[in-house]
Parts: structure tokens; C-alpha cells; sequence
């Protein structure tokens, strides 16, 4: 049965009213894609002083329980940051797939697994699987704020310095570019890990004297770092899913556009049948008509 021009335009309505949200995301991330770079990128530089400051500290000091490897890994703590809005292309399913990957290496070494989902999308996939989870926060990573880092450090550190977890990683995405994002897994605590130490070991070091001790220092400066490297972690994934949202929109856009374009070709050709049709309807009654009146 061949479609009718009516019904192609209604599909036309019904896609160009779906160009216009999609067109609408698209610019709204691309709004916040512009602050949360600027957001990402003033933070970098605290990050990096910190890192290199906790690095040179470490080196006089290493009896802070946040730096002490715990001698058996039993179990593993890994914080997945993903998003709590869809529409974002393959962004959660990149960061996941490496979650899944570092789950498997962890249980393959004979580790137990916590998880501790940030995102609802990270929720979902995890109670879908049935995998537990230690912790679950929501609502913070379109926005995130200095205190929902906190208080996922907070959780980590309590759990490392219990004893509870022996090993914390963070799977979340690296910011790049506006076209580039990598997911990746990053190592939390033990904050210094033995592989960075042996990597330090030929390197020349400065001799500085320290006021107060080293370990004071450690000791306010650790919870600090650990904040600062969960923050920037959120920060970094929340740029990445505006940007992967922005391209993910600007395609549905344009596969919007293509797909009207097919839709009105569609509904030329319908309408030129139903006139043809019509036009043979016409003639054909007339025809009829004159020989009825022979």
C-alpha cells in the first residue's frame, strides 16, 4: 500500500520537532562545555603544586597511613565516575567498559571488589549486573562542587586507613579536547604508589629543611591531596560528558536534517501519485460520461 503524502508529513513535523530539542542539548552543552573547561583548567595547576609537593614530602616521610602499602591486597576499591543524565553518546560506556576491565584484573589477581559509583548511569549498570556497591552518589557530576569530592574522599580514606580497603582506583574520563576524551583508571591510595619510587629513585633531589616536620606536613597535606585528586577526576568527567553530549546532539541533528530531506523527497513523490491518481479518476469519469451521453 503506497504511503500517503499526509502521513510522510506528519513524520516530517514529528522529526523537525525533534531537530529542535536535539539543536537545543547541543547548544546547551556547548554553553557549559565553555565552564567547565575553565573550571578544569584553573585547577590543574593547584593539582600539579600539590602532587609535587606531597612527591618531595614523601621522600622524608613516608608513615603516614594514606602513603603505607598495606602488605596483602585483599580488597579493592575502585570509584567510578560517570553521568546522571543519558544522551551523551558513548561517554559511560567508554568509562564502564574500563571499570569492567580493571574488575576483572582486580578478581583475576584474587581481589575482592568495592565499588563506589558516582552517577546514576554507574548505579544502574552496576545493580543491573548485580555487582554491589559500597557507596552510591548521584545529582554532583553535571556540576560538581569541592565538597562532593570531599565527601567521596572521606568515605576512601576512612575504609584504606580502617583497613577495610587495601588499594583505592578512580575510572573516570581525561579531558583532552572538545573532540577527544579518554577513559581511563588511575591509582588513588596508597597516594604515592612503589612503581613512582622506583621511578624517583636516580633522580637528583634538592635538600630542603622543613618547618614543621615532614610528617605534619604530611598529615595536612594528604587529606588535601586525595580531595584535590577526586575533584579533578569529577571535574575532568564532567567537561568530557558536555563535550561527548555536544557531539552526540550536533549528529542526532544532522541525521535529523538528512532524515527530513528523505521524508520530503518521500512526500513529493506521494503527492505527485495521489495527483496522477486523480487526474486518471477525472478523465477516466469523463470519458464515461461521454459515452453515456452518445
Amino acid at each position: 500500500m503506497a504511503e500517503k503524502a499526509r502521513d510522510i508529513s506528519r513524520r516530517i513535523r514529528t522529526v523537525q520537532a525533534t531537530k529542535k530539542i536535539t539543536n537545543a542539548m547541543q547548544l546547551i552543552a556547548a554553553s557549559r562545555i565553555i565552564r567547565a573547561q575553565a573550571r578544569t583548567e584553573r585547577s590543574r595547576p593547584y593539582a600539579v603544586a600539590v602532587s609535587e609537593m606531597i612527591r618531595m614530602l614523601s621522600s622524608e616521610a613516608r608513615q603516614n597511613p594514606l602513603l603505607a602499602e598495606h602488605e596483602e591486597v585483599r580488597t579493592v576499591g575502585i570509584v567510578v565516575v560517570t553521568s546522571d543524565r543519558g544522551l551523551a553518546g558513548a561517554y559511560n560506556t567508554n568509562v564502564l567498559r574500563e571499570a569492567q576491565r580493571a574488575i576483572a584484573r582486580e578478581r583475576a589477581a584474587g581481589h575482592e571488589v568495592q565499588i563506589v559509583s558516582v552517577g546514576r548511569k554507574g548505579a544502574a549498570f552496576f545493580r543491573f549486573r548485580r555487582i554491589p556497591m559500597a557507596e552510591t552518589i548521584m545529582g554532583v557530576t553535571d556540576t560538581p562542587t569541592y565538597a562532593d569530592a570531599k565527601r567521596i574522599a572521606d568515605f576512601v580514606s576512612k575504609a584504606y586507613v580502617a583497613g577495610e580497603i587495601d588499594k583505592v582506583l578512580v575510572a573516570y574520563t581525561d579531558f583532552v579536547s572538545a573532540a577527544l576524551q579518554r577513559a581511563r583508571v588511575a591509582q588513588l591510595l596508597p597516594a604515592i604508589s612503589s612503581e613512582e619510587d622506583k621511578e624517583r629513585e636516580g633522580e637528583a633531589r634538592a635538600i630542603f629543611e622543613y618547618e614543621p616536620e615532614p610528617e605534619l606536613m604530611l598529615g595536612a597535606l594528604l587529606p588535601r591531596y586525595l580531595e584535590m585528586r577526586i575533584y579533578a577526576a569529577l571535574l575532568e568527567s564532567s567537561t568530557s560528558e558536555h563535550a561527548a553530549r555536544m557531539r552526540a546532539m550536533k549528529s542526532a541533528t544532522d541525521k535529523a536534517e538528512d532524515l527530513i530531506k528523505v521524508f520530503q523527497i518521500r512526500a513529493n513523490r506521494a503527492r505527485q501519485q495521489e495527483i496522477t491518481s486523480e487526474l486518471a479518476d477525472i478523465v477516466g469519469a469523463t470519458e464515461a460520461l461521454k459515452t453515456s451521453a452518445l
